[in-house]
């Protein structure tokens, strides 16, 4: 789960390409993950609530790319993630099989994932 917030965060910026449900899902679950845990430290110590507001700020820009990177693999252009409940629908649904218009299908990419060490077989 780690390994795809980690790798989200690396492409930061990126809003070519295509992202995997499961890329999507495990950022969206290690973000929400992240902010509860922001919110209880808030709660025990008051000053600390800014952490809260910098953790989505610091979010904001991969979570729009990874967003937009999602559409791509369904098919759709990234403007489609600001139609709320249908970029919600389709960021549930599976991509294209094999290459679209954004780029090659995701889950056929050859990085293999070294678990041990957390980090792409080189």
């Amino acid at each position: 789960m780690v390994h795809y917030f980690i790798k989200a965060l690396k492409s930061y910026a990126t809003f070519s390409g295509r992202a995997r449900r499961k890329e999507y899902w495990y950022f969206t679950l290690a973000s929400i993950c992240g902010a509860i845990i922001l919110v209880f430290l808030s709660i025990l110590v008051r000053e600390l609530v800014f952490l809260y507001f910098l953790w989505w700020l610091v979010l904001l820009v991969p979570s729009f790319a990874l967003g937009v990177r999602r559409m791509h693999d369904t098919g759709r252009s990234g403007w489609y993630i600001f139609i709320p409940f249908y970029s919600l629908y389709l960021a549930c649904t599976a991509g294209d099989p094999g290459e679209n218009a954004y780029g090659p299908d995701p889950k056929e990419s050859n990085e293999q994932w070294d678990f041990d060490r957390r980090q792409p077989v080189e």
